[in-house]
Order: structure tokens, then C-alpha cells, then sequence
């Protein structure tokens, strides 16, 4: 339930940043949805999947640390800034279609692409904080959903437009990104609780390190994008997989993968809900041990009926990211007051940069291990990430969030 607004806040205020920032996150994984269309035009290799998703981080990561350097929402309008992000990503996204003739010309592309959601997805929990001091974090967990719906989009597009040219699906991913930057501008002015982050400090790598609380929750991050970003990437992959090993079983890839992934978005509320019975620390490690778990058994999911499997892949797109929020709100409570946006800067960049290895890493092992066994690897982040939470488990719940 959302938290009663303020007498000055509109009701509609944060159902249109949840819209626009679905929209805007529809760009994220435009490419993925087609890929199989863009390797058989373009005679492109198999490990294509991972190059593309690892250009959109690299560019995400980059954009970050540029905006938070120049301080660049501060010195602008979130609400201009979200908006000639998504105009600039849409028209990027566009240019697959208009101008892309090969695998380089798609991944600067992609590249590019990744520095402007730098400007939609952390520009729009800003511009949600400057409408809400009080129920923030409820209203953080909802745009988290937005994001992972959002994510996932493309692929029911697909499934929709399945016999049509893969590039309507780019020009309607295109059109719903800017309709969302448009949506934004016109309906959503800055809020009256807006006020300028601290420049990004170099205190804050430092910091992670020498602090034992912060370092918990950033080190129990690291382990869940290193799980992440690769699920995501390669869940059409592994539905293939399935249909290949049970001929007589049809699944709708684009449908599926849209389902699993956007499933997350239940997690993410989800979670934000129980965090407060249980504290963030321990619906984390709630999180993290069930996708871990997903993680190690996951070969024999690929033995079992497709409905059983189907519903495992769900519960694995629910738990793989409904801690996201959770990290967030640990790394934010653990750091300095003066440094929480550093700390997160900081933190989300070196998360990011893990599913580009990860990424990477699943990639080049797709080719010696049989696709049913390759997610094994993921369950390195979970491990490492449940390992890392321990000491915060101790702490009173009302601490924790």
C-alpha cells in the first residue's frame, strides 16, 4: 500500500514516474528480444548475447559516474534531464534500425544506449525523492519494479509481433521510451523536497572497505549482480535449451522470458513489504539463498515437466531480484550521511561492472558446458553474497531499513 501522500503531492505523481520509468527501461534490453533476428541477418556469432548485454552495462556504468562527477541532475532539471535521456536512447534505438549494418555499429549503439539510461533509471528515483520524504523507500521499491518490467518488455513484444520484422519491435521499444521521457516532462514537475546531492567523494571506495557494516552490504551486492544481469541475458536461452532437450513441449521463448523476468517486479514489492517485519538484512539473505539455491539445482530443472519447470524459472525471476531494493537501502543506512550517494554511486558502478564479467564469463563457458549446467557458475555470486551478509543479520530489525 502506498503511503498517504502529501496534501501538496498530486495522486498522480508517482503512478506517472512508475510509467515513465517502465518506459524508459524498455530500452535496456531492445536488443536481446530480436537477437535471434539480428544474428541470422547479420551472419553474427553465438556469443553475441553476452557483447551486446555487456556494452548497455559498460555505457550504464560510464554514464553513472559522469552524471554523479558533473553532478549534471543537479545542475539541471531531473524531469529535462529524464527526458532528453529517453529522447537520445529512443533515436539510438532507432538507429539499429536505421543506420546499424553489422555487429560493431550495434554495439556503440548499445554502448551509447547504456550511458543514456544513466540518465532514466537513477535520474528517476531522484526525481521520486523529491516528492516523497516520507514513504520513500515504498515508492523506491515500486520504480524497482517499473525497472524490471521494463526490462522485460521487449520480449512480449516480440512474442506479439512474432512472423513480423524484428524492426517494429525496435521502432515501438523506441516509441514507448520517448512516450515515457514525453509523459515525464508534461506531468511531472521537480518536487519541493528536490535538493542537490554531495559531489561524488573518492572517500567513498575507501569507505567500503574500512567499514564493516557498509562492506557487508556492499560485498552482498556484488554477489547478487553477479547473478543478476546474466539471468536475465540468458533465460531465452535457456528456455531453447529446454524445448531442444523435450521436442515434444512448445514454449513461446519471448513469452516466457517476458513472464520470468517480469516476475521480479512482485519480489521487489514484495520484499520492500516483508523488510519491514523482518528487516532488509534478513529478506536479502532470504533472496539470495533462494536464488542460490536456483542456482545449484538448476540441471535438474531441465529434467522435470514443462509446467514445473516453467514455474521454477517464476520463482527464480522473483528472488533474483526482489533484494535489489533491499541493497540499496543497506548500503544507504551503513554509509555516512555525507556520503550515502557516493557510497551508492560507487557501489552500483562496481555492481555493474561484476555482471559485465559474469556476463562475460557465462558467455565463453556456453562453450564447453551444455546450456543446462552453465547457470551453475551463477551460483558463485549468491554464495559469496550470503557469506558477506552474516554480520548485518545480527543487527535489530529496526535498524535495517
Amino acid at each position: 500500500m502506498i503511503p498517504e501522500a502529501q496534501d501538496s503531492r498530486p495522486g498522480y505523481i508517482l503512478p506517472i514516474i512508475v510509467l515513465s520509468q517502465f518506459a524508459g527501461t524498455s530500452l535496456w534490453f531492445a536488443t536481446n528480444a530480436v537477437l535471434p533476428d539480428l544474428r541470422q541477418a547479420w551472419q553474427l556469432p553465438a556469443e553475441t548475447v553476452g557483447y551486446v548485454t555487456s556494452a548497455v552495462q559498460l555505457g550504464f556504468i560510464i554514464g553513472t559516474l559522469v552524471f554523479a562527477v558533473l553532478t549534471i541532475s543537479d545542475r539541471y532539471s531531473p524531469r529535462l534531464l529524464f527526458f532528453i535521456s529517453s529522447l537520445i536512447g529512443s533515436g539510438l534505438n532507432l538507429c539499429i534500425y536505421l543506420f546499424a549494418e553489422g555487429f560493431p555499429s550495434l554495439l556503440v549503439l548499445r554502448f551509447l544506449t547504456g550511458v543514456c539510461l544513466a540518465g532514466i533509471y537513477p535520474v528517476g528515483m531522484k526525481i521520486a525523492s523529491g516528492w516523497y520524504r516520507e514513504g520513500l523507500g515504498t515508492a523506491l521499491g515500486f520504480l524497482v519494479g517499473a525497472l524490471v518490467v521494463g526490462t522485460s518488455f521487449p520480449h512480449l513484444l516480440r512474442s506479439f509481433t512474432e512472423g513480423v520484422h524484428w524492426q517494429s519491435v525496435i521502432i515501438a521499444v523506441s516509441c514507448i521510451s520517448l512516450g515515457g521521457g514525453v509523459l515525464m516532462l508534461m506531468f511531472v514537475p521537480d518536487g519541493p523536497n528536490l535538493v542537490p546531492a554531495p559531489p561524488l567523494s573518492a572517500k567513498a571506495l575507501p569507505l567500503i572497505y574500512s567499514s564493516k557494516e557498509l562492506r557487508a552490504a556492499a560485498f552482498g551486492y556484488f554477489g547478487h549482480m553477479w547473478e543478476l544481469y546474466t539471468f536475465y541475458a540468458f533465460v531465452p536461452l535457456m528456455l531453447t535449451s529446454f524445448i531442444v532437450t523435450h521436442p515434444q513441449d512448445n514454449i513461446d521463448v519471448s513469452l516466457w522470458s517476458f513472464l520470468i523476468i517480469a516476475a521480479g517486479g512482485l519480489g521487489c514489492a514484495g520484499g520492500g513489504i516483508l523488510a519491514r517485519r523482518l528487516g532488509s538484512a534478513r529478506m536479502a539473505f532470504v533472496f539470495l539463498l533462494i536464488s542460490g539455491l536456483c542456482c545449484l539445482f538448476s540441471p535438474l530443472f531441465f529434467e522435470l515437466p514443462k509446467g514445473m519447470f516453467l514455474g521454477l524459472f517464476c520463482l527464480w525471476g522473483i528472488v533474483v531480484v526482489g533484494d535489489s531494493p533491499q541493497f540499496s537501502a543497506l548500503i544507504a543506512g551503513s554509509a555516512p550521511q555525507g556520503l550515502v550517494g557516493s557510497a551508492l554511486t560507487v557501489g552500483n558502478s562496481i555492481g555493474f561492472a561484476i555482471t559485465i564479467i559474469s556476463i562475460e564469463a557465462v558467455s565463453y563457458l556456453s562453450h564447453f558446458i551444455s546450456p543446462e549446467r552453465v547457470f551453475l557458475v551463477l551460483a558463485i555470486g549468491p554464495a559469496s553474497g550470503l557469506f558477506a551478509l552474516r554480520p548485518l543479520l545480527k543487527k535489530p530489525v529496526r535498524n535495517q531499513t
